[in-house]
């Protein structure tokens, strides 16, 4: 079992990584392998919606989007990190994931499907609870259960000393850790045991007007 837990700060090892770096120990303790996917600093275009996604199974933009399209395959959950820029994720994240989850919510080779999924958002103090409901979004329209914790999914600090004095947020990354481990373990038990995966119907779209 892998898990990639996607760090969208612009900072490589920051207040974000070291929330994600507290995840990531817990599921090797639980013997699940992790990758920390760096989104990097490159500009990152938001969605053209040119809908050549559903075609190609990636997007016509080549960047980070299409490196993690690539590899996403090869793991049975994902953490997605976001620093909180004005009560939101930042702008990066957000253009990457709408293009990321934009090839994947129609297209039937998903690698997104039925797995688990969690948000992680850091902030200096406020506005973790608006960014955490906006990450959560592209979850719940993809099919994926969201893994939660004993509290929501946030670490506070300026600075990565200052979130290694968080230690209630700290403690909540290590339960979600543990708490992704076992969904994965029980994922994997029902498969082995003959349970099916739902049926899939074709899906529909309809517009407001008709």
């Amino acid at each position: 079992m892998k898990v990639l837990l996607v760090n969208g700060s612009p900072h490589k090892e920051g207040c974000t990584f070291t929330a994600l770096s507290e995840v990531a120990k817990t599921l090797n303790e639980e013997g699940v392998e992790t990758e920390i996917f760096q989104l990097g600093t490159k500009p990152l275009a938001g969605c053209l919606a040119c809908q050549k996604c559903l075609e190609l199974g990636k997007c016509v933009l080549n960047d980070r989007v299409n490196d993690c399209l690539e590899i996403a395959g090869q793991f049975d959950g994902f953490v997605f990190g976001t620093p909180v820029y004005f009560a939101s994720a930042n702008g990066a994240m957000i253009a990457f994931m709408d293009r990321l989850f934009a090839a994947n919510i129609l297209n039937a080779r998903s690698c997104f499907y039925l797995k688990p999924a969690a948000a992680v958002v850091s902030a200096r103090r406020a506005g973790t609870t608006a960014t955490f409901d906006l990450m959560n979004k592209y979850f719940t329209i993809s099919q994926m259960p969201i893994v939660s914790s004993q509290y929501w999914n946030a670490v506070h600090g300026n600075t990565p000393e200052e979130v290694r004095q968080d230690i209630e947020g700290l403690q909540t990354m290590r339960t979600l850790g543990r708490n992704m481990a076992f969904m994965l373990k029980c994922k994997e038990a029902g498969i082995n045991a003959g349970v099916e995966l739902p049926r899939r119907e074709e899906i529909v779209r309809t517009n407001f007007t008709r």
